[in-house]
């Protein structure tokens, strides 16, 4: 499915679920933000599982303020889950060659057969870049 695609298929969408680490598209894609804009206007339900984090806890802010929603308009589309919780929605990412030619990809975390992504050469530079620094913060060692 391509990007342009998914924009049609949320704009026709009459409800949607969203499982999301960050809240990235509905808060700061121009695309999407548009579209959540107009389908709230016209009565679309949303419902979003999302984990407790800072980025996380900080864009619902954006989005209640971006959406003019009230409180229980949040509490009603949100479940702000703890981390470990919400680790059953996360995909099993592999970047290939992140020094070289940098290649992300995901597919389901169990069993996925022919179900894989590939993400943009920005989108796998970014990811390894927060492999990277994670990997720094923890292990305390350079890759």
């Amino acid at each position: 499915m391509t990007y342009k695609q998914l924009v049609k298929m949320e704009d026709e969408a009459k409800e949607v679920w969203v499982v999301s680490p960050f809240l990235h598209y509905d808060v700061e894609d121009k695309t999407f933000s548009e579209i959540v804009s107009v389908n709230l206007g016209q009565n679309t339900k949303y419902k979003y599982i999302v984990p407790a984090n800072k980025t996380v806890l900080k864009n619902i802010d954006t989005y209640k303020k971006k959406y003019a929603l009230k409180d229980e308009d949040i509490n009603q589309r949100f479940l702000v889950l703890p981390e470990n919780d919400f680790m059953p929605f996360v995909l099993e990412i592999a970047i290939y060659d992140a020094n070289t030619q940098c290649i992300a990809c995901a597919a389901p975390s169990i069993d996925g057969a022919n179900e894989v992504i590939r993400f943009t050469d920005e989108a796998a530079k970014n990811m390894a870049a927060s492999f990277r620094d994670i990997w720094k913060k923890y292990k305390r060692v350079k890759l």
